[in-house]
């Protein structure tokens, strides 16, 4: 669908013509829609009725009793706001950056990047992975955190863990595993920072994208691109695409187990990323530094991993 003259996000949106956001149900999700709502509306001077939030149920949400990349990975998270924004149903959609796949349908734009959230995961039920009692349950459902753990304590058995975080929270306390991972920016802008132990990101890298928000429109849709732009965090969009640059290069699925940090000091980027295997006996670290927005970086990163790495890494990603 192309922007046209009667298209909300060609004029002023107001309460009666507001722009449509689109969203996930989950209790995150709608957190997230708001925080995009709040600051679009403060960057341009608009009412909180110039932006309405359009909830759906997607279908990651539905099935819980499986691992997402058993059912189809990521997709899972986006294909029903993919319909509705080429449908027109909705002007832009709002994703936790980490959901979202590598690759995006041509007709749909990541148009903003909002301010990057505290990279972290925590650890729920230990103060440390460290400190896990021997033989301990860890409840997780992401190949990343499952081989990081097997790692670092192969004694662990990993049981998988879905649904949002208050389910993951009622499952643990009701004894289905020992302990837990979470990642802090969802924990934080749910309120609950209180929640676990924050692990040092320096020794547990996060997710590609992790805490990250990505603000999506139409790729033909240049009224509501240049709306979004207001609210697009530079600093985090280079960090960001610099780790999708790399999963892309990487040639990455939903079960390859893939850690990065992206430090920045000034317009210098340091992206530093460790592939294992899915059970975690192997692990292959390396790093780069190179000038923010430079796009090719990333990938000679990739490449260097991806020859230095066994076998039993390199069967889960395909390279470029």
């Amino acid at each position: 669908m192309t922007a046209s003259h009667d298209h909300p996000s060609a004029h002023r949106p107001s309460g009666q013509h507001p722009l449509r956001l689109g969203t996930r149900r989950s209790p995150l999700a709608m957190a997230q829609a708001e925080e995009t709502r709040d600051r679009l509306c403060a960057a341009h001077g608009w009412e909180h009725d110039a932006i309405r939030i359009v909830p759906v149920t997607a279908s990651g949400d539905k099935v819980l009793d499986r691992p997402l990349a058993e059912i189809g990975g990521k997709a899972l998270w986006t294909k029903e706001l993919d319909a509705w924004l080429l449908d027109g149903e909705i002007d832009f959609a709002v994703h936790s950056l980490k959901d979202v796949e590598t690759i995006r349908p041509a007709p749909i734009a990541i148009a903003a990047i909002l301010p990057r959230e505290d990279v972290r995961d925590v650890l729920v039920g230990a103060s440390s992975v460290q400190a896990l009692p021997a033989g301990a349950r860890i409840g997780t459902s992401a190949p990343r955190r499952a081989a990081q753990l097997l790692h670092a304590r192969p004694d662990c058995t990993i049981v998988p863990f879905r649904g949002n975080v208050a389910t993951r929270l009622g499952k643990l306390a009701a004894g289905e595993a020992d302990a837990t991972l979470l990642a802090a920016a969802g924990l934080n802008r749910l309120g609950e920072s209180g929640v676990g132990h924050p692990l040092d990101a320096e020794e547990w890298l996060p997710a590609p994208g992790q805490g990250a928000i990505a603000i999506e429109c139409r790729a033909d849709d240049a009224a509501t691109q240049a709306l979004l732009a207001a609210i697009d965090h530079a600093p985090s969009r280079h960090a960001v695409f610099a780790e999708r640059a790399l999963l892309a290069a990487l040639g990455g699925n939903c079960h390859s187990p893939i850690a990065v940090l992206t430090r920045a000091e000034g317009d210098t980027l340091t992206l530093r990323a460790a592939l294992f295997s899915p059970d975690g006996a192997a692990r292959i670290e390396g790093e780069i530094r190179f000038a923010a927005g430079d796009p090719e970086a990333p990938g000679h990163l990739a490449d260097d991993l991806l020859a230095r790495a066994p076998q039993a890494i390199t069967a889960h990603f395909s390279g470029r």
